[in-house]
C-alpha cells in the first residue's frame, strides 16, 4: 500500500505534539504538507518532519491525499467541507463544528464527495476502551453510569493561550470524549435531561439512554488537579464496571486512528463508529447541553 500523503492544518500545541508527529511516524501516512494563518508556525512545524510549508489551504489541498485538522471548530467547519469537495479523507478534531448546522454541512460535503472522515476520540481507539466496552456489550443490562474528567488544562501554560477553549469550555473541549464514551458504553443517549454550567465553567450533565439507563457526567478543565482525573463507571444487575485513562496514551490512540483511517481508504469502506455521522450526533447532543445549561440559568434565583 502507498503512504496516504497527509496535509495537516493547524500549528498549536495539540497539533505538534500529537498530529505532525503521528502523521510523520506512521507507515501509512506521510507528513507531506502543513499550512496555518499563521506562517511562521506552518514553517517551523515542516521543517521539524520534513514537510512542505503552504502559504495557503489550496495550495495544501494541490499536495495531498488526506487532511488532518488541528484548529478550532469554527475553522474546521470552514475547512473541512472544501477539502471533502476536493475528494480529500479527513481526520477531524472534536467537536467538529460550532453547532450542529456547521456539522451537518460537514457530513453532506462527505457524503457527497464518498471521503473516508474519522474524529479525534482518542479514548475509543485505546485498546482498553475497546476492551471495557466489549465487556460490557457481553455482559449486558447496566443500568446507569457516571463520568469524571476534572483537569486543571486551562490553568497550565500548554493549553491556557487557546481563545476557543475558553470561549465554548469544557463542554466543547472533553465534552465530546466523555458524552461518546458514556453513550458507547450505555446505548445512544436521546437527550440531555439536565445541564448546570458554574461561572467557573465546572459542568454537570444527566443524560438519558435508548432503552432507560441514565448517566452523570462532571466536566472542567479550570480546577487545580494535577494529574488529570478521567474516571468512567457503569452499574446494573452484573455489578460495576470502572475505565480510567492510561497516561500519555494518546500518541497510541492517534497511531491507532492512522491504522483504521488506512484501512478505511484501502477497502473502499466509509462507515466508522468515530466517523463524521458520529461526530454529528455528539454536535446534537453539546448543542442540546448548551440549551439546557441557559435554561437553567434563567430558572436560577437573581
Amino acid at each position: 500500500m502507498q503512504q496516504l500523503r497527509v496535509g495537516l492544518v493547524g500549528g498549536g500545541p495539540w497539533a505538534g505534539s500529537v498530529h505532525a508527529p503521528g502523521l510523520a511516524e506512521h507507515p501509512g501516512t506521510e507528513l507531506t504538507a502543513v499550512w496555518t494563518r499563521r506562517p511562521e508556525a506552518a514553517r517551523e512545524l515542516a521543517a521539524a518532519h520534513g514537510a512542505l510549508p503552504c502559504t495557503g489551504f489550496e495550495e495544501l489541498l494541490d499536495q495531498v491525499d488526506a487532511v488532518a485538522f488541528a484548529v478550532p471548530p469554527a475553522a474546521q467547519a470552514e475547512l473541512a467541507p472544501r477539502a471533502a469537495r476536493a475528494g480529500k479523507h479527513l481526520v477531524l478534531e472534536k467537536p467538529i463544528a460550532r453547532d450542529a448546522e456547521q456539522a451537518r454541512r460537514i457530513a453532506d460535503a462527505v457524503d457527497d464527495a464518498g471521503v473516508v472522515a474519522l474524529v479525534v476520540l482518542t479514548l475509543r481507539y485505546a485498546m482498553q476502551t475497546r476492551d471495557w466496552l466489549a465487556d460490557l456489550g457481553n455482559t449486558g443490562d447496566w443500568r446507569g453510569g457516571s463520568a469524571r474528567w476534572l483537569s486543571g488544562a486551562l490553568l497550565g501554560s500548554k493549553y491556557g493561550g487557546s481563545p476557543w477553549r475558553h470561549d465554548l469550555g469544557a463542554l466543547a473541549d472533553i465534552g465530546p470524549h466523555v458524552i461518546d464514551l458514556m453513550d458507547a458504553a450505555l446505548g445512544e443517549i436521546t437527550g440531555v435531561l439536565a445541564a448546570h454550567r458554574s461561572p467557573e465553567d465546572l459542568w454537570q450533565l444527566l443524560f438519558e439512554h435508548k432503552g432507560g439507563a441514565t448517566s452523570t457526567a462532571a466536566l472542567s478543565l479550570r480546577l487545580p488537579i494535577d494529574p488529570t482525573v478521567i474516571e468512567f463507571a457503569v452499574y446494573g444487575e452484573h455489578g460495576y464496571r470502572a475505565l480510567g485513562r492510561k497516561p500519555g496514551a494518546a500518541h497510541e490512540c492517534y497511531t491507532a486512528l492512522l491504522d483504521d483511517l488506512a484501512a478505511l481508504v484501502v477497502s473502499g469502506t466509509r462507515e466508522h463508529p468515530c466517523d463524521v455521522h458520529r461526530g454529528l450526533h455528539l454536535q446534537h447532543l453539546l448543542d442540546q447541553a448548551q440549551h439546557a445549561a441557559g435554561q437553567a440559568s434563567t430558572r436560577s434565583p437573581g
